[in-house]
């Protein structure tokens, strides 16, 4: 599991575009199986439009997980540095 994250930490752009497409992938394939006589422009202006929904809540959860380490990274890095930065000396 570790390896995930730090392979998706690593490649953040490449796993969201990975997740637009999977997203778009499905959704075109539930539709078709759903409704098939509905016609295939719909069909992918309504799997655009799912696909960009989950890209956006995938990109706020990016987004707060950059936020909260880079808060706890912060946090340890001041804990850790007892000297005082160089421009200070």
């Amino acid at each position: 599991m570790s390896s995930l994250q730090s392979w998706v930490a690593e490649h953040k752009l490449t796993s969201i575009g990975a997740v637009w497409a999977s997203a778009l992938g499905t959704s075109l394939a539930v539709a078709h199986k759903r409704s098939p006589t509905v016609k295939t422009s719909l069909r992918l202006i309504h799997a655009r439009m799912h696909a960009q929904a989950l890209t956006l809540a995938v990109l706020s959860g990016a987004a707060l997980l950059h936020y909260f380490d880079a808060k706890d990274k912060a946090a340890t890095d001041d804990v850790e540095s007892a000297t005082p930065p160089p421009w200070l000396n």
